[in-house]
């Protein structure tokens, strides 16, 4: 990855950030590029965390599907005022279809989970000026995948709006981050193009620091929510033949 020209790297200066979902992918490149940044400090938190060479970064044990873990973790980082909700978790075999628990465990992830952490760091944003939140979403919530990681992300997605309208009063900056396939172990089983988590998270932090509310990190989203408005019996026969592309079927 190059580095970033100074003013990118002023774009976070001095702030403080925690990242749920930090041990690899998106995650890493968001603990690493926020401290290329101007970051003072970053939380790497995981469910188990794993060591980092920079002092600045320090490791948070967090399970956001359990609530003591979260309550702990807002104990431990008072200070945050940038928070990036990424954990989530997308299931090979991920079907619609499939068993109502699996289901469950996705959502309890994805959705609830994210919306614990977003529930439970907004008052510590709003003690450290505002601060901004940053969910991580997918081109998903707007392509009918017929899988329960789509349906999560499309709560989420609702979830988001709706805590952007919530957190404007105490002046919290909500950012929805939306992107297709992207190369990380998540995706590693799918044969597509994929974008690379450098640039996504490129993009992400430059949303952030423009003042965005909502982020499209790659063309395929970008023109799949340009496509929004158009009469559904045109809109889902071009998206089948996009999905049969994208999925190889």
């Amino acid at each position: 990855m190059t580095a970033p020209d100074d003013k990118r790297e002023a774009s976070l200066h001095g702030r403080i950030v925690l990242v749920t979902g930090a041990n690899g992918g998106l995650g890493e490149q968001f603990v690493l590029q926020a401290l290329e940044r101007g970051a003072s400090k970053v939380y790497a938190a995981a469910r188990t965390p794993r060591a980092w060479a920079d002092a600045r970064i320090q490791p948070l044990s967090l399970d956001i599907t359990d609530a003591d873990a979260v309550r702990n973790a807002v104990l431990a980082a008072p200070d945050v005022d940038l928070l990036i909700n990424n954990a989530a978790i997308a299931p090979q075999g991920d079907s619609l279809f499939g068993s109502e628990d699996a289901a469950r465990d996705i959502f309890d992830t994805n959705f609830f989970g994210t919306l614990r952490v977003a529930n439970a760091f907004a008052p510590i944003l709003a003690a450290n000026g505002g601060g901004t939140m940053l969910n991580i979403l997918s081109s998903a919530v707007w392509v009918s995948i017929p899988t329960a990681y789509a349906a999560s992300k499309a709560a989420m997605w609702s979830a988001t709006n709706g805590l952007r309208f919530a957190l404007e009063g105490q002046g919290t900056q909500v950012v929805g981050l939306h992107v297709g396939m992207v190369d990380t172990p998540m995706a590693a089983h799918f044969d597509t193009p994929k974008s690379s988590p450098a640039s996504v998270v490129a993009q992400a932090y430059d949303g952030v620091a423009a003042g965005d509310i909502e982020v499209l990190a790659d063309e395929q989203t970008r023109d799949l929510k340009s496509r929004l408005g158009e009469k559904a019996e045109e809109f889902y026969p071009w998206l089948h033949g996009m999905l049969r592309a994208l999925l190889g079927s």
